[in-house]
């Protein structure tokens, strides 16, 4: 389910998923604009794979427990490299 498995298609993983999230997250963008963004990038380079919003979400859940992106007043952005962890730890 987060890597691709024998019953997960590369192009549907949490981790593909995630990644293809990140390359459009190039400023803040509410979840709706990000979802967007990636449905049009998903069928302008060709991945044909169904991609339900939910599954979209999970994606993000990866991402945010990986401490990659954050959600400030309702925008989702990409955490620099070299941030410090959420709440301080």
């Amino acid at each position: 389910m987060i890597t691709p498995t024998k019953g997960i298609a590369p192009q549907r993983s949490l981790v593909v998923v995630g990644a293809q999230i990140l390359q459009l997250l190039d400023r803040p963008m509410t979840v709706s604009q990000t979802w967007t963004r990636l449905r049009e990038w998903r069928l302008r380079n060709g991945h044909r794979a169904p991609l339900p919003f939910w599954w979209f979400v999970l994606s993000l859940d990866v991402l945010y427990a990986l401490g990659v992106v954050e959600i400030d007043r309702e925008l989702l952005t990409r955490r620099p490299a070299d941030a410090a962890p959420a709440g301080g730890e």
